[in-house]
């Protein structure tokens, strides 16, 4: 679970920068970004659900 949660933060201050960069990237790499933040906390999400049980 760690290795999830440190890529997450990799994932995280990769969105952060490309926002503070602006337009000058092409936004398939900001979509990248939200989907290596988004995806992995709906997996972690799942997990736990299914831990519950």
């Amino acid at each position: 679970m760690r290795v999830v949660l440190a890529g997450t933060a990799l994932w995280a201050v990769a969105l952060v920068v490309l926002l503070l960069v602006g337009d000058d990237v092409d936004r398939v790499w900001t979509w990248t970004c939200v989907a290596g933040v988004v995806l992995p906390g709906l997996g972690l999400a799942l997990m736990r659900w299914q831990g519950q049980r």
